[in-house]
């Protein structure tokens, strides 16, 4: 399987005046569910249904957002880690700095070692440009 891309062109901002550079992006061919992974689950085993395995992925997805509120980072072994990040403004000291600092929180994903591999190993598709409809 490989990863579809497409090309846009984009400006060197410093130096306007240059010729565009293109520059791949990524692009999904798709989307897979959180049932759709259940099923996938469930085919590989002779003991688990898809309701069963789904149920089980909701439960883990609630966890997931109690934990990072609770502030905990958690952990998905090789698929990778979720943790909690904060966007605040700086106070002068650390007596001056107040909640109402905080401008809001952030979910980071950090991937695991062997998601980041699997693409040392991937092949790449330059996807045609969609034609436009006259």
């Amino acid at each position: 399987m490989a990863i579809h891309y497409h090309l846009v062109p984009r400006t060197n901002l410093q130096h306007p005046e240059e010729a565009p550079k293109f520059y791949a992006i990524a692009k999904s061919v798709g989307e897979v569910t959180l049932a759709d992974l259940a099923e996938k689950i469930a085919k590989g085993s002779t003991t688990v249904s898809d309701t069963d395995v789904l149920a089980v992925l909701n439960e883990v997805a609630k966890l997931v957002e109690s934990e990072i509120v609770e502030g905990n980072i958690v952990r998905f072994g090789r698929l990778g880690n979720f943790s909690l990040s904060l966007n605040s403004e700086g106070a002068e000291t650390e007596a001056a700095f107040n909640v109402k600092l905080i401008k809001g929180a952030k979910i980071k994903f950090k991937a695991g070692d062997k998601l980041v591999n699997a693409l040392a190993t991937a092949k790449f598709k330059k996807d045609e440009k969609p034609k436009v409809a006259k």
